[in-house]
């Protein structure tokens, strides 16, 4: 007779495949529907579909949520190697801070208005899940298009740069358990500990030039030193970032910067590496293991709250950014057309929604039927917004054409 603890770890190899059949087919059928649905929105409907408010063949035992952490850690971890600090400083940059700031209030004081029930956290978990921007999501959507290094481009990548890390900062100093002061105290900590582990390796490779040498050689082939090192960090920070009760989202963030500054140097494949790491397995496996908690039930049966959320989303993020752009001089040089695709992308978010409402149910700030009917909103942005971006873009061009005909 099988004990339970080997009955426990069959139902998590059980659910390992379902799981991973949903990652192997999403981009399968994303490719057969001609890339109109984007790869992580077919990953939340499979999760969905194998959840528990689906046909019920995965959950989340066994390790199975161990995994899907890493993967949430994995995917912050990328966005922060993605971001320029230069492109969070300048004009731009500044009016981008100011900009995601006023979505953030406004978003949260509309909670706090709209929902009577909602004390000053659950508002502003609502604010964060409505003012973010998925930039690891936008940025193969550019690199597609071909607009990264366009003005435009420039554009989305400034505003996502902000619209995830501001929002990964209000999570770890607003939704902690500890008071705002407390939190900052903490994050003031934590940040002198991410600087000791930044600062560390590279003393110890300055001081002794046969470490690097060690490091690079060993960087490749069975020993992957740089990807262990790397993975080490990532955990490193997650680890202190739970210990300090911060989010471990910001840990993640944060070893995703630092490896941005010392990372190329060491090894100039490693980003390829964590892209397969990332994307072939950990990362789609967070998002599967993420629609596997959206009780689409509650989502049908109330429609409204899921089209008013996705309604929300725009008012709260994408107006804002275009109101900018129209009103004041941001140094975007964007012409009318691009400051409503800007405003499209911008508006476009899911990973920060998933990650700010999986933090308030888990803290009973929010009921679960509203986080899923916010998660689904953040996948109807991800599908509907850089679709219309893209039309707009090709409304704009030929528009142009004509004037210079």
């Amino acid at each position: 007779m099988m004990s339970a603890e080997g009955a426990g770890t069959t139902a998590a190899i059980v659910s390992m495949f379902w799981i991973l059949l949903a990652v192997f087919l999403a981009p399968i059928v994303a490719r057969m529907l001609r890339g109109y649905v984007p790869d992580v929105v077919l990953l939340l409907a499979f999760g969905v579909l194998i959840g528990g408010h689906g046909v019920g063949l995965a959950d989340t035992a066994g390790g199975v949520d161990l995994v899907s952490e890493l993967g949430l850690g994995l995917l912050f971890l990328l966005a922060g190697y993605e971001i320029d600090p230069r492109t969070l400083g300048g004009r731009q940059g500044g009016f981008a801070w100011g900009t995601w700031l006023f979505c953030l209030a406004l978003a949260t004081g509309a909670g706090l208005l709209l929902v009577p029930d909602f004390g000053f956290t659950a508002a502003v978990a609502l604010g964060i899940a409505l003012s973010s921007t998925a930039l690891g999501t936008l940025l193969p959507i550019l690199k597609q298009l071909g607009i990264q290094e366009s003005s435009l481009g420039r554009a989305v990548l400034i505003h996502g740069a902000v619209g995830e890390l501001g929002p990964v900062l209000a999570m770890a100093v607003l939704l902690s358990t500890h008071s705002p002061w407390a939190s900052l105290v903490l994050l003031v900590v934590f940040g002198l500990a991410v600087l000791v582990i930044w600062l560390v390796p590279q003393r110890l490779v300055a001081r002794d030039p046969r470490l690097f040498r060690f490091i690079h050689s060993s960087a490749d082939g069975t020993g992957q030193l740089m990807m262990r090192a790397t993975m080490l960090m990532l955990m490193a920070l997650m680890a202190v970032a739970a210990v300090f009760d911060l989010d471990v989202v910001l840990g993640a963030f944060a070893a995703g910067a630092v490896l941005r500054q010392i990372g190329d140097g060491l090894d100039k494949a490693l980003a390829h590496k964590l892209d397969a790491v990332g994307y072939g397995f950990l990362i789609p496996v967070f998002f599967v293991v993420s629609g596997m908690g959206i009780d689409i039930g509650a989502v049908v049966t109330s429609p409204l709250t899921w089209l008013g959320a996705v309604a929300a989303i725009w008012v709260f993020r994408g107006v804002p950014v275009w109101a900018s752009e129209r009103v004041f001089d941001t140094g975007s040089g964007l012409m009318p057309g691009q400051r409503r695709q800007l405003a499209l992308f911008a508006a476009t978010g899911l990973p920060i929604i998933v990650a700010v409402t999986g933090v308030a149910v888990s803290n009973d700030l929010m009921p679960r039927q509203l986080a899923s009917s916010l998660v689904a909103a953040g996948a109807t942005t991800v599908l509907l917004f850089p679709l219309l971006a893209q039309l707009a873009g090709m409304r704009n061009a030929r528009l142009t054409d004509s004037l210079a005909a």
